[in-house]
């Protein structure tokens, strides 16, 4: 292991950076053992740059501890080496949440990985924060039992990491965002305290609700170390439609009025730009020639089909829409929402937001918003989908190589159309320095004085969520 050292602290008494850099590797060993800890920047430096491969910054070491008790002995050995700390999931993040700002410790949760025996009585399952998403998804199955989130990373994306953002995806519709999953928390503090909070009953209204106040957090509270979740019945009988329209007002209409059956499991929508794209680079076998989508899907213990077509009558369809009602049938049609998992990194990373839009407005911002992309980089290629029931859009611009003017652009016009920046994926450090769009200076203030009430100097995920302004002199990522 190498004890090269980059960070910019002066360290007096002739105690040199790299000497400091060996003791901190030193202590973090004495935690979680030497195998587990590193300095050597070839395999730190490719966990300082983030999953779009646009925003990097840098770290001096990577420790992996096991368990809770190692996740707290190692913030208490960063905090007396006065070395801060950056935490990391699956690093699955679209805002830069994991990418380190000041020569930081990366602490990876990718041990944490215990999953408990599923209760069938009350359907939850107690899971370590590095399980990922897909793991917890098979852990449900084999119970005979269903996790209502979903997202396109499930594969990589870990659980503590949702929980901290508090993610959505697929089925929020239906079942909520992460936060509604989440019946118990496992969480490190600043100060290496352990918080164990978990009811026993469903209904406790005894005191704050610290699980709301730690999902969401983005790990500047403290580093969620095991959940325990709800689980599901599965629902015995599915149906699912692909229904095209001509205006995307129509759209709109069809998902307000969808998402008023009880039945309804997802309503997701399609942009027919990107199935064009996807049809002609990728090969899919989706849909062309509309300019719009909509898939929904109804679940229950009944054949929903009939419902599902009364429901869909109701909607200005363009032409009869694709139906799939055995599994077969249901993964083709899926797989025209599927196929944007890789469209998007189709001409290198895109440039990506995340914003939740008022309906009513909904149709304006997606005019604006291309035309935007359109008058600042003309060869970009502006794609969206998303989830309609919430206004939740991800807007996606491909092919263009600098986001300086693009970024804050968007975001403008996401605040003009009474939008928030951040629906599903977070702040980050991508977004902070414009978390006054959505805001109020008391809104910031008020997180603020709860950030320094548990971490007063600020040493944990110090780059994410907060402007510039609540911080001294951090240093920019290098974009």
């Amino acid at each position: 292991m190498t004890t090269e050292c980059h960070r910019s602290r002066a360290y007096d008494h002739g105690v040199t950076e790299e000497h400091t850099t060996t003791v901190l590797e030193e202590a973090l060993a004495a935690v979680v053992g030497g195998r587990y800890v590193t300095t050597d920047q070839a395999i730190v430096g490719p966990r300082t740059t983030d999953h779009t491969g646009r925003h990097s910054g840098r770290a001096v070491a990577l420790v992996r501890p096991a368990n809770t008790a190692q996740v707290a002995a190692v913030l208490a050995a960063c905090r007396e080496h006065g070395a801060k700390v950056t935490v990391q999931g699956g690093r699955t993040g679209l805002v830069a949440g994991t990418v380190p700002e000041n020569d930081d410790v990366l602490l990876s949760t990718e041990r944490l990985v215990d999953v408990g025996a599923v209760n069938h009585d009350e359907m939850r399952v107690t899971v370590g924060a590095g399980v990922t998403l897909a793991r917890l998804h098979q852990t449900a199955a084999d119970a005979g039992l269903l996790f209502g989130v979903d997202i396109a990373s499930r594969d990589s994306a870990t659980v503590g990491g949702m929980v901290a953002t508090n993610a959505g995806g697929l089925h929020t519709v239906r079942y909520g965002n992460m936060s509604a999953q989440v019946t118990g928390l496992e969480v490190v503090l600043p100060d290496s305290s352990i918080v164990r909070r978990t009811p026993r009953v469903p209904s406790d209204n005894t005191g704050y609700d610290l699980l709301s106040l730690w999902a969401g957090s983005e790990g500047t509270l403290g580093i969620v170390t095991a959940v325990d979740v709800a689980l599901r019945p599965v629902p015995s009988r599915r149906v699912c439609a692909l229904a095209g329209f001509d205006r995307l007002e129509d759209v709109i209409d069809a998902g307000r009025i969808l998402r008023r059956y009880g039945a309804v499991d997802a309503l997701e929508l399609i942009d027919g730009r990107g199935l064009r794209l996807a049809a002609e680079y990728l090969g899919a076998s989706v849909p062309t020639g509309l300019p719009w989508h909509l898939l929904v899907e109804f679940s229950g213990n009944e054949d929903r089909t009939e419902e599902l077509a009364t429901a869909l009558s109701r909607c200005n369809i363009r032409d009869e829409p694709a139906v799939g009602t055995d599994a077969t049938g249901r993964e083709r049609v899926w797989a025209a929402r599927e196929v944007f998992a890789d469209l998007v990194g189709l001409f290198g990373p895109p440039v990506k937001f995340d914003a939740a839009l008022p309906l009513d407005t909904l149709a304006d911002f997606a005019a604006e918003a291309v035309t935007t992309v359109g008058r600042l980089a003309p060869d970009a290629l502006p794609v969206l989908f998303g989830h309609i029931a919430e206004g939740n859009i991800h807007f996606n611009v491909l092919r263009c190589p600098d986001d300086a003017e693009i970024y804050p652009a968007i975001l403008e016009v996401v605040r003009s159309h009474h939008g928030n920046v951040s629906s599903e994926h977070g702040v980050g450090t991508l977004k902070r320095n414009y978390l006054d769009l959505t805001l109020s200076p008391e809104d910031i203030s008020t997180m603020w004085t709860l950030k320094k009430a548990l971490d007063p100097d600020d040493y944990l995920n110090p780059a994410v969520l907060f402007p510039d302004s609540f911080r001294y002199q951090p240093r920019r990522l290098r974009q």
